[in-house]
């Protein structure tokens, strides 16, 4: 599989941009399944506003859609005819040949589209990408100021400064992570992981490669972290964390670039909180250069198992949902992709994690089976209920499993 490069780095100098057009739709079905954050109900709502009258059209915005997805796309004809997805859930679903090539669809309706929004695999473009994400470094300057710290650019110096917080009484659980058990905890994994450098794979095979001296410090700097977490830490995901952030629980956090704007908004927190928050390049550690983070992209598909009329009334819709006009009217709710995107505070850090050298998510069909493997089985260890090796060997008894069971590995 070769995978077109995505240029990330590039869209923080997106300027110009042509409007749309009328949208064209005489007919069909429009569905969509998402993720539930801002810049994905600014996309999905300026598709329905292209449907109009002329197409039915159902949205589903849903933090659990990675679990859905699959069952929902299987049947034919297919519960949605798009779905939005990133990296990770692209490979997915293209696995079980359940979103259709697009390249017809772009010449004819996506003239406006940059090629570096185009996800192309095989020679076939499977996806259009719309915005960029990382996860990255939030910090409350004013309270680091009271420890005299500067901003954290290593996990090291994360852990020297929420000690210092703790140690000064002003937080006892300063710093968080999206650790939920599950596809949350298994990305956190997959980030510090990355700051090794080392591979998830052996070269050229699905043979796992994490059961070793890096996946062992992985783990152990995790741990490190979550013991200046609160301790329901294995509940919190993207919600979560941004809650306890406004809410001046937190003087520290990993999260979400795309969570950066609803964070600085005047919308459930205070003045304090907001103007204090900083938004930095996600820490190194161990050493490395790499940042401990991931790359992504959000973008569209359109599914296999429906009709031509509904597939293209889907992409047509999109293609209005994904405009300047929509990019304009919210460009500070996400690090854009398209034409028109004026960079601000809230792209801040997903621009200085990218251009500190931060690697996309691993685009293998097999990452998805580690992935959650991994989710599954860290749990325990971070509880103190079992070793670092031992959650390791858990890991890769259930990946190996899964990729067998999948055609991955014999």
């Amino acid at each position: 599989m070769t995978i077109r490069t995505l240029a990330i780095a590039g869209a923080f100098a997106l300027t110009g941009g042509a409007a749309m057009a009328d949208c064209g739709i005489s007919g069909g079905n429009i569905s969509i399944l998402a993720n539930d954050f801002p810049a994905l109900h600014a996309v999905v709502n300026a598709a329905e506003t292209c449907a109009g009258e002329a197409a039915s059209f159902n949205k589903n915005h849903n933090k659990d859609h990675k679990d859905l997805m699959v069952a929902a796309l299987t049947p034919n004809p297919a519960e949605y005819s798009s779905v939005i997805v990133a990296n990770s859930s692209l490979v997915t679903l293209m696995n079980d040949g359940l979103v259709r090539p697009l390249d017809d669809l772009v010449a004819k309706h996506g003239q406006q589209l940059n090629k570096s929004q185009l996800i192309t695999i095989d020679g076939k473009v499977m996806a259009v990408a719309f915005m960029a994400n990382a996860q990255h470094l939030y910090a409350r300057s004013d309270i680091l100021e009271q420890v005299g710290k500067p901003v954290p650019t290593t996990y090291e110096e994360v852990l020297e400064t929420a000690q210092a917080i703790r140690d000064a009484g002003i937080m006892e659980y300063p710093f968080a992570l999206n650790t939920k058990a599950g596809w949350n905890l298994g990305e956190e994994f997959v980030n510090m992981y990355m700051g090794t450098g080392a591979d998830f794979f052996k070269p050229g095979t699905a043979e796992v490669a994490i059961n070793n001296e890096n996946g062992v410090k992985t783990l152990e700097m995790l741990k490190a972290l979550v013991e200046f977490s609160n301790p329901d830490f294995l509940t919190y995901d993207s919600n979560a964390t941004q809650a306890e952030w406004e809410a001046g629980n937190l003087a520290l956090a990993t999260l979400w670039g795309s969570r950066g704007a609803a964070i600085l908004d005047a919308e459930g927190s205070t003045d304090e909180i907001t103007s204090n928050t900083v938004l930095a390049a996600a820490p190194t550690w161990g050493g490395g250069t790499r940042p401990a983070s991931t790359l992504w992209w959000d973008g569209l598909t359109i599914s296999t198992n429906v009709s031509d009329e509904d597939a293209e009334a889907t992409f047509i819709a999109l293609m209005k949902g994904a405009s300047t006009e929509t990019v304009k009217a919210n460009n500070d709710a996400a690090v854009w992709l398209i034409d028109g995107y004026e960079p601000g505070p809230a792209s801040a850090g997903v621009a200085a994690t990218a251009q500190a050298g931060a690697a996309p998510y691993p685009m293998v069909p097999f990452m998805g089976a580690l992935h959650t493997a991994l989710g599954d089985e860290l749990a325990d260890f971070l509880q103190g209920k079992e070793s670092a090796e031992q959650a390791l060997a858990d890991v890769e008894a259930a990946y190996t499993t899964a990729a067998k069971e999948q055609g991955f590995l014999q």
